[in-house]
């Protein structure tokens, strides 16, 4: 083949690949226009069952706190303990108490600037893909002012030469905040224990110690709220799946996840341990079924709303004459 034929196949190339293009553009551009109508039809709805969807709402807490004699294996992942409601009723419940949880992470905040040493903490633990990010996104993100998040990865080599309560010590919640932590030192006695990365005479002790942090955690202010996602294996691959046919989830997988799904009965065990062991009456934990991620979500929120209302939050009183001030304004 000449150079005027290789010459011709290219541009006839770059032709196929603009129409190409253009095609794909066109295809995601109607998918988009499709999922924002349908988004908005929903949208629609939920606003018409906020009020109903509420009454759905029964002891969500109490039925998901971990108590004597718990059995992780007996869970229902796609349960919706104490909600009678569908997942439009969910949606919509999860609306309605955006502004509640709003006002009172405000207020939690605002006492902290008339000197209230309180806090909040929020753990939120889960395998891969179990819903921890949506957490962040559909439930804290109502009100993020004094909100401190902060996301577990690897340690780092400064961290490694501390002991593993360390870093976790420094991402404390400080007055008036709402702790978040995706992952926590419970990855300590989680991934730790499954990849054998310490001796079990090591990683052993950390049960306890880990019920010593808390304990003092919460005796200077802070009001420790524990989470477990529990997704069912076969969820997960799905969601795992659903990110290699999106190319916009791309970025969410991991290919070390598939890995780690090999070792999912020795972290159900490592689960297990961490229930029977750290679950408190001071920081007991709480199992949410997590299939269905609008139950997960509605879960977690009714869960800080129940730890928010019994601290009984007030709005600070002024500390100047408030009738003086209105005067003073009202002459400027």
């Amino acid at each position: 083949m000449g150079k005027g034929a290789k010459g011709k196949g290219r541009k006839s190339g770059k032709k196929s690949e603009k129409k190409s293009g253009k095609k794909a553009g066109a295809i995601a551009s109607a998918v988009s226009a499709e999922e924002v109508k349908e988004q908005a039809t929903e949208d629609e709805q939920i606003a018409e069952h906020e009020a109903e969807a509420v009454e759905e709402i029964k002891d969500v807490v109490n039925a998901l706190r971990v108590g004597k004699g718990f059995v992780l294996a007996d869970v229902d992942t796609r349960g919706t303990p104490g909600f009678t409601g569908d997942k439009l009723a969910g949606k919509a419940a999860l609306k309605a108490c955006e502004t509640e949880l709003s006002d009172l992470l405000e207020r939690l905040f605002a006492e902290s600037t008339a000197g209230g040493r309180r806090s909040v903490l929020l753990v939120v633990q889960g395998m891969d893909t179990s819903g921890k990010g949506g957490i962040m996104r559909h439930v804290i993100s109502v009100n993020p002012q004094g909100v401190k998040a902060t996301a577990f990865k690897a340690p780092t080599k400064e961290e490694l030469a501390h002991d593993f309560l360390w870093r976790i010590e420094k991402a404390l919640p400080d007055a008036g905040e709402l702790g978040v932590f995706d992952r926590s030192h419970y990855e300590d006695v989680l991934v730790v224990r499954v990849h054998d990365l310490v001796p079990e005479a090591v990683w052993s002790k950390r049960y306890a110690q880990i019920n010593a942090f808390e304990r003092r955690a919460i005796a200077a202010g802070t009001t420790v709220v524990k989470v477990m996602m529990h997704i069912s294996k076969d969820e997960q691959g799905e969601r795992l799946m659903e990110r290699l046919d999106r190319p916009d989830k791309y970025y969410k997988y991991n290919p070390g996840d598939v890995d780690e799904r090999s070792h999912w009965g020795a972290y159900m065990e490592a689960y297990q341990a961490v229930l029977d062991k750290t679950s408190t009456v001071g920081a007991p934990w709480h199992v949410v079924p997590a299939d269905r991620k609008w139950y997960a979500r509605l879960a977690v929120q009714q869960l800080l709303l129940e730890t928010l209302r019994g601290l009984n939050l007030q709005w600070p009183q002024a500390d100047f004459d408030v009738a003086a001030e209105k005067k003073r304004l009202a002459a400027s």
